[in-house]
């Protein structure tokens, strides 16, 4: 599995989340359309379907990871920070194997990529607090090795 491949995963799971997020439709249904839909060549499939079927099972913990460090109500994130927010705070709690520099880096990327124009810098500051208190030893870690 390359790391592209997961890039892509994360990529194709942030416009499926953004789906859900507006439609309320099934998860599952989502990934079937959105696999029938869409170029999957390339993108470590495993990690979408793992991706938008945990993020929606764990999504009241997530935003309560979340919410603590924002400066507005959850609601009125944009739907894209919000999906990009989600997918780093999951992978923070979640996948300990994933360095949180590689985390913060992928949802900075991907709110660039489908966010508003400065929602990176929101995704960023947002996700920066969140890793303090999800990933603290291994920040603290890093810090005493620098």
């Amino acid at each position: 599995m390359n790391k592209g491949s997961r890039h892509k995963a994360r990529r194709a799971a942030v416009q499926a989340l953004y789906q859900w997020q507006l439609t309320q439709q099934a998860p599952g249904d989502i990934e079937d359309h959105f696999i029938l839909d869409h170029e999957m060549n390339d993108v470590d499939v495993d990690y979408f379907h793992h991706l938008v079927r945990e993020i929606p099972l764990h999504m009241h913990e997530l935003d309560d990871h979340i919410s603590p460090h924002l400066d507005r109500k959850l609601n009125d994130i944009d739907p894209v920070e919000l999906a990009c927010l989600r997918i780093g705070t999951y992978e923070f709690e979640f996948q300990p194997e994933i360095p949180y520099k590689v985390i913060l880096n992928e949802a900075v990327e991907l709110a660039k990529t489908f966010g508003a124009e400065h929602g990176h810098k929101y995704v960023n500051a947002i996700l920066d607090k969140i890793a303090t208190g999800l990933r603290a030893r291994e920040i603290q870690a890093e810090r005493s090795t620098a």
